[in-house]
This record gives structure tokens, C-alpha cells and sequence, in this order.
């Protein structure tokens, strides 16, 4: 009783007071020595002066065990106290009725703390659409510079590349060899910033496709990236192995654009080398697929690992074979979009492990 935080009582069969708990006394505002003794009907609102005698009648004649009412009570400062009382009748060990056990809650207190909820959760929604709104606003901009990037970026790089390669053709004979090495830097940068371009659309895509889960053999679209690879570098000498059977339940381009960008990025990483080697494996969960792509690359120095997945930090020099510091970020996202994680491991000079888990995103009959 002492520790409960609602009012609770032991009344005489006679209805008086016999003991009292100290949240009855502060519902009530009075101490517990004035209380006990006294007849609980001088406490009771005169306009629920009725409700007690025939709820404590009902339970001595043995109808119910337990009965419960809304009632008034009076405090010491003379405020009404609305409750919703529930006794129950205690008997000795002989069967007798000895004791009423009542318990009391405050009403008035449960509906200030509805009240305050309420006002809680309409605050919370007006924030929630407020945000939403503002989300709204910045997808719209974002599409926007997107389609500024794509659109207005591209004519100006195409112009750049085009009169570089026109003025190497008709002014080529007459430029020295660093006249000629500083057209075709020209038109090489012009290029990089145009791939950087669409590595930046495709990360905006990417995080904003809207997914359509299907069962995905991963098996099939690893060696798809791979034959692509290939056929834009026919003189690179390649060897990827790839496990078959491998599935996910996912977005198919998606995780097309996953396994291009971890395929490429070992591509470019093995540049070095005499050939490409590329082993791409995974096991399967009941709701995964843990994926392992491993290349004999150069690899990388795994105190800089914490860097690897941010946008525009590149590990390596371009004559290394680094890209545009896009693709790696762009797998990342496509990871998170299937629920899952993507981590390196690396030694340089003897390649890099890229470990992939993708959850399935949802459970067709179908899946394995």
C-alpha cells in the first residue's frame, strides 16, 4: 500500500476508515491520522452520498466478489476529486466477510495526462509535417539541380571536348608536342567531369528509385557487369569467377549498379597488373545474402578504411587507376537501401575483400 501509486484503503465492514495509504492522503490533501477512524461518507461528495451503500450491500450478499464506480470526494481545500473506486470484500479464514479493500484512482489526473498527450502528439504532428514539407522542398530542389546538372553542365563540356578535338585535327600539324599534350588534357578532363556528372545523377537515383522487390540472381547480373567490363576493355586480360546461385529479393538495377560499381572498382584497381582477378561468392541466410567480392588488386592501407565509402576521397593517385570518388559511395547507398552493410578489408599490394550483406526485402514464396 505505501509504495502503490494510486489510493488505496481498508474499510470496516461499517464503512470507516481502518488504514490508508499515503497517495489516498495527498489525493484527498488530508494526513493519515485524520482519516483513519473516520466514516468514509463525511469525504464523499453530498451528490454521490448514494453510490456506497448499495455497492457494499451487493458485495456482502455474495453477488460479486469485486465492484467498481465513478464517484466525488471532497478534498480538504473543498475541491471535488473525481475517482473511479474499485473494492473488493475480503473474508477471514472461516468464509466471513472481514474487510473492504478500495482502491482509488484519480480521474481527474488520468484525463490532464490524455489532455497533455494529446497536445504531445498534435505538437509531434505539426513538426512531422513541417519536416515533410521541408523534405518535399529539398527533393524538389535536388531534382531540379539535378536536371540542371544533366542538362545545362553537359553542353558546355560537350562544346569543350569538341572544339579540342576539332582544333587538334585541323591545327594539329602545327602545334608542338605540348601544344598537342594540352588539347588532349583538355579534352580527357572534359570527359572526367562529364563521368563525374553522371556518377553524381546516378548516386541522386539511386538514393530516390523507388524499389521494386523481385527475386534477383545476383549470379547472372555479376557476370553481366563483368562481360561489360570486358567488352570496354577488350585488351585487358580478365579472369572473374563468379559462384552461381547466388539470389537476393531486391530491386534488380539496383544491385545491377551495385555489383558494376564493386566489379569496376576491383577493375581499376588491378590496373597494375598483368591480369584482372576478380572472385565474387556468397551464402545464404533465411532473410540474406552475405556477398564477398574479391579482387588481386592493389589494395589499400586499412587506416584509411574509414574514408573509403565517402564521397570524392580517393585511396589512390590516377595513375593508380582511382576513379571520380563516386562509385563506392554509390554502392553504399544501394547496401543501405536493401537494409544491409558494406565493409572492406585490404593489404596493400595483394588486393582487397569487399563484404556485402543485403537482406531481402520482402519474402515470396519463390525465395530459396
Amino acid at each position: 500500500m505505501a509504495s502503490a501509486g494510486c489510493g488505496v484503503a481498508i474499510v470496516s465492514l461499517d464503512g470507516h476508515w481502518l488504514e490508508v495509504n499515503p497517495a489516498l492522503c495527498r489525493m484527498l490533501g488530508h494526513a493519515a491520522d485524520t482519516l483513519v477512524g473516520q466514516a468514509t461518507a463525511g469525504f464523499i461528495h453530498p451528490d454521490d452520498q448514494g453510490v456506497t451503500p448499495p455497492l457494499m450491500a451487493s458485495l456482502l450478499a455474495g453477488g460479486q466478489q469485486a465492484r467498481q464506480a465513478d464517484k466525488l470526494y471532497q478534498a480538504a481545500d473543498g475541491r471535488s476529486i473525481a475517482v473511479r473506486e474499485s473494492v473488493a470484500l475480503m473474508r477471514d479464514g472461516a468464509g466471513e466477510p472481514a474487510y473492504f479493500i478500495v482502491q482509488m484512482q484519480h480521474v481527474t489526473a488520468q484525463d490532464e495526462d490524455v489532455r497533455a498527450l494529446r497536445e504531445i502528439n498534435a505538437s509531434l504532428e505539426q513538426r512531422v509535417h513541417a519536416c515533410t514539407e521541408a523534405l518535399d522542398v529539398a527533393t524538389r530542389r535536388l531534382e531540379t539541380f539535378a536536371y540542371g546538372v544533366s542538362h545545362d553542365l553537359r553542353a558546355p563540356l560537350r562544346a569543350i571536348d569538341g572544339f579540342a578535338k576539332h582544333l587538334q585535327r585541323q591545327a594539329g600539324p602545327m602545334l608542338d608536342e605540348a601544344g598537342l599534350d594540352g588539347l588532349q588534357r583538355i579534352s580527357a578532363a572534359s570527359q572526367r567531369m562529364g563521368g563525374l556528372i553522371d556518377s553524381l545523377l546516378e548516386l541522386n537515383r539511386v538514393g530516390r528509385a523507388e524499389l521494386q522487390p523481385e527475386r534477383v540472381d545476383v549470379s547472372l547480373l555479376a557476370e553481366w557487369a563483368a562481360m561489360e567490363l570486358q567488352e570496354a576493355q577488350p585488351q585487358r586480360s580478365a579472369r572473374v569467377s563468379v559462384q552461381p546461385g547466388l539470389h537476393v529479393v531486391g530491386d534488380e538495377r539496383l544491385l545491377k549498379v551495385l555489383l558494376t560499381q564493386l566489379l569496376r572498382n576491383a577493375w581499376q584497381f588491378s590496373a597494375q597488373g598483368s591480369q584482372v582477378e576478380v572472385d565474387v561468392e556468397g551464402v545464404r541466410s533465411p532473410d540474406s545474402l552475405q556477398l564477398v567480392v574479391r579482387d588481386r588488386g592493389i589494395g589499400f592501407d586499412m587506416s584509411y578504411a574509414g574514408k573509403l565509402f565517402e564521397p570524392f576521397q580517393r585511396l589512390h593517385g590516377r595513375e593508380e587507376g582511382a576513379g571520380n570518388g563516386i562509385g563506392l559511395s554509390i554502392a553504399q547507398q544501394v547496401v543501405a537501401r536493401h537494409g544491409g552493410r558494406i565493409w572492406a578489408e585490404a593489404t596493400p599490394g595483394q588486393g582487397a575483400t569487399f563484404h556485402v550483406t543485403l537482406h531481402d526485402l520482402c519474402a515470396p514464396e519463390t525465395t530459396a
